[in-house]
């Protein structure tokens, strides 16, 4: 059960709890005398009564003059600013029924055992080796991943879907309407309707997130996909058309913001990463198949309608899938914790959940692991929502500079203006192929999908840190080459092909999933539905400022000073990444929290 203690006090004495950073035991020599004081404080202590006093000694060695109270407890990180200190105990406090100032004890009940015990005293996992292993079943761990991978795979085949169904829509044979004549505004509001609507389903994760839970908003996004699809494939006219395309561009911000969050709570830390950065080759396979799809339909009569139409299959089965999942255990435990429902029924229905998100082979430990989470949360101080303040403050504002730092870099660092040359860069080296931008598109998906590929295997093992940092100090180099090639090689054009090549391979090892993956991973659980969105609104935002800003920067720089400005940028990049971008290879999300935060 959990007390908060600000003293101790035993007859007419008052022990303050105030040695910052010591070990203190206390056992008891007049347990019924013992009251206890409350009130908030940052400090956190793990204790368990005392119950052989000829042990007593022992644990009194290092408890800093501590006097002798009725526990042992040991101070873990959090330096003491005043007030009370929080523990977890095992054993009853004698006497505090009928004390009517003491505050009743939360209904959290007894935490499981946590791991690397000091004799009897409990430490928390995050200050150790894992205590219970995370068995989980391969075949398990799939459909957790898959169903809101498919809200990447659906964002995706927007992309390069909507760079088929353009080029057909202003076809006066093709089209199959009379509104076809449109101008570079009104094409403009087709391709980016759905960027803006990812936009305000970013503000709108914000304030929902917490509440729906994971799976829900999942669940919500699959419906804005089919409806935003259904309404732009039937689309009378442009207006409604545009609509179309907003309502499935909120479906995308909502997807890409709970998707991430989904599989890194429900994954096995041991896959965690590569669960994740698949996510991303989701994305990038969702394009090559938007490419392919609306290539082959491109030709036909209103070939637009079908290429929007062809993902409502897809929206449906990701609807079904996520209805058919269970929630998110920790969702669960943070709704437990800050009372936000039954403790009990949130704690039972935590277990089952994650006997069904790990499989048969979980066998008992399922109720082990939520009461290890349990402690866990309790040790970082999960206990209170976050205030829109607090996000700026503390660890909260760490985990935001991170998490937006990351995807801000990762979308002004030149990666849509890079594919925007592919097509004259390739075709300048000979490549007759290169004329055709859809052909030069899906050349460069099958790349993306490859590189993407191969971070997805290596991540788990190499970690984070060294993917992005090798990662982007090849993009360097290939916007360096590029920048060249524009301003004094531009009769090597092997040079340009190399740069490009360079650049889409190593920021698909690099930014392209480790962003979404750091993000996922390092908000605090109960900052993650808020942290997540600003991260999401940020990169989205970012994408739009430089798709916008990308053509009036070539006419007042040239391309040759644009992709030397890149490189500075991500020179920029590499120093973030260096000095502030911590390891989270390995370890729990709590742990991330506790250790990296």
């Amino acid at each position: 059960m959990f007390l908060e203690l600000r003293s101790f006090c035993c007859g007419e004495k008052k022990i303050s709890l105030c040695n910052p950073g010591l070990a203190i035991g206390v056992a008891c020599t007049d347990i019924a005398r013992a009251s206890v004081k409350f009130d908030w404080s940052p400090s956190i202590f793990f204790m368990r009564s005392c119950q052989r006093r000829r042990r007593r000694k022992e644990r009194l060695e290092g408890g800093g003059g501590a006097r002798n109270f009725g526990f042992t407890g040991q101070l873990v990180q959090r330096p003491f600013q005043g007030g009370e200190f929080r523990f977890l105990c095992s054993g009853p406090v004698a006497g505090m029924e009928s004390d009517p100032e003491r505050h009743t004890l939360s209904s959290l009940g007894k935490v499981g055992k946590s791991s690397g015990e000091i004799g009897d005293v409990q430490e928390p996992l995050i200050n150790g080796s894992h205590g219970i292993p995370e068995n989980y079943s391969v075949a398990a761990a799939i459909l957790p991943f898959l169903f809101p991978a498919l809200g990447g795979l659906l964002y995706g085949y927007d992309i390069g879907g909507t760079s088929c169904a353009t080029i057909s829509i202003e076809s006066a044979t093709l089209s199959g309407v009379s509104w076809y004549d449109l101008s570079s505004v009104q094409i403009g509001l087709i391709t980016s309707g759905s960027l803006y609507g990812a936009l305000i389903g970013s503000v709108v994760a914000f304030n929902i997130a917490d509440f729906l839970g994971r799976r829900r908003e999942l669940i919500l996004a699959a419906v804005l996909y089919f409806v935003g699809a259904l309404v732009t494939a039937l689309a009378p006219d442009l207006a409604v058309m545009v609509v179309g395309r907003f309502v499935f561009g909120v479906g995308i911000g909502l997807s890409m913001h709970a998707a991430p969050m989904y599989i890194a709570e429900t994954a096995p830390s041991q896959i965690r990463g590569q669960l994740i950065s698949l996510k991303e080759f989701f994305i990038v396979l969702g394009m090559v198949a938007g490419y392919g799809i609306g290539s082959l339909l491109v030709d036909t009569v209103g070939g637009w309608r079908y290429i929007y139409g062809a993902s409502t299959p897809l929206a449906v089965i990701m609807g079904i899938g996520m209805w058919w999942l269970p929630s998110s255990p920790r969702w669960l435990l943070l709704r437990a914790i800050q009372g936000k429902g039954n403790m009990q029924e949130l704690k039972d229905n935590a277990i089952y959940c994650l006997r069904r998100l790990r499989g048969p082979v979980i066998g008992d430990s399922a109720p082990e692991q939520v009461n290890e989470v349990l402690t866990e949360l309790a040790y970082v101080g999960e206990e209170k929502p976050v205030s829109f303040s607090e996000i700026f403050r503390g660890k909260c504002s760490k985990a935001l500079i991170i998490g937006a730092g990351v995807v801000l870099l990762q979308q002004i660092t030149g990666q849509p203006s890079v594919l925007y040359y592919a097509a004259s860069i390739l075709q300048s080296a000979g490549f007759s192929a290169a004329s055709d931008a859809t052909r030069v598109s899906i050349l460069l998906g099958l790349l993306k999908l490859i590189m993407t590929g191969v971070a997805v295997l290596v991540v788990d093992r190499v970690g984070r840190r060294p993917l992005l940092l090798g990662g982007v100090s090849g993009m360097f180099v290939s916007l360096f080459l590029l920048g060249s090639y524009y301003l004094f090689l531009d009769d090597v054009p092997a040079a340009a092909v190399v740069g490009l090549l360079l650049y889409v391979g190593c920021y698909q090892v690099s930014f392209g999933p480790i962003g979404w993956l750091l993000i996922s991973e390092i908000f605090p659980l109960r900052l993650r539905g808020r942290g997540l969105s600003i991260a999401v609104l940020v990169n989205f935002g970012a994408n739009a400022l430089v798709t916008f800003a990308f053509s009036p920067l070539v006419e007042l720089l040239g391309s040759g000073i644009l992709f030397y400005g890149f490189g500075v940028i991500t020179a920029a990049a590499l120093l973030f990444i260096f000095f502030i971008v911590p390891e989270t290879k390995g370890l729990t999300l709590e742990e991330i929290e506790a250790k990296c935060l």
